[in-house]
């Protein structure tokens, strides 16, 4: 009994003394860098390194908070990447409990891959990534038209009325032609936004992959590609 009990006291001084660690990061980087926007904060398995997210991407500090470093960190043992599980980990939703049937489908091909976009058709970098998206094959993408701009409301709800929604969309966003309908009908677009939000999307575009990975901003057809390659999809 009293090993046990010993045992247990070890685990939860060492599990304060890690969070103790943690908040000294926090505490040091709040104060000499308060404008610094640092998320994520935890431990590494290298000895006095901590890993955190900032604008999206892995970035590694030590406890004083007075160096940033960005870039990979490998495991030498085996090679392995312990950043690109981060950014997997940091930047991932559940795909499965994405409502596509909220979204607008288009398939390309056999439709093989598929990926999800939430974009504002009043939105330049939106419509960049829609040229960029026109260019893969073999995909099926699933747009969830999320007007964050108060001015794209209306038009996004308008796409829904018409009888082919998907040439509609594709009509607004790449060539800027409006909806011929000016009828309301049922629409998704007030959970499209409840959605966005909840899944932290405070801009467009943004991209969500088939294993949950997700991206912000514009991505090449090429990057895409990769994405997909790296990942394995």
């Amino acid at each position: 009994m009293i090993k046990k009990t010993l045992a247990f006291a070890l685990v939860s001084f060492i599990s304060s003394l890690t969070l103790a660690n943690v908040d000294t990061v926090k505490t040091n980087l709040g104060k000499q860098h308060p404008k610094l926007k640092i998320e994520n904060i935890q431990t590494t398995e290298m000895k006095g390194i901590y890993s955190g997210s900032m604008d999206g991407q892995v970035v590694y500090l030590g406890e004083d908070a007075q160096y940033i470093l960005v870039g990979s960190m490998y495991r030498l043992s085996d090679q392995k990447n312990l950043t690109k599980d981060l950014v997997l980990e940091q930047n991932s939703i559940d795909w499965k409990k994405l409502p596509l049937q909220d979204a607008v489908k288009s398939v390309r091909g056999n439709g093989k891959r598929q990926i999800a976009i939430f974009s504002d058709p009043n939105c330049p970098y939106c419509k960049q990534l829609e040229a960029e998206i026109n260019k893969l094959n073999d995909v099926t993408i699933y747009t969830f038209i999320y007007p964050i701009k108060t001015q794209s409301i209306a038009v996004s709800k308008q796409v829904f009325c018409e009888k082919d929604p998907a040439l509609a969309w594709s009509n607004l966003i790449s060539k800027g032609i409006q909806p011929s309908s000016n009828k309301s009908c049922t629409n998704p677009i007030e959970r499209n936004l409840s959605l966005g939000k909840s899944l932290g999307l405070n801009g467009t575009p943004a991209i969500v992959f088939s294993n949950g990975f997700k991206v912000m901003g514009v991505r090449s057809a090429p990057e895409i590609q990769q994405i997909w390659k790296e990942l394995g999809l």
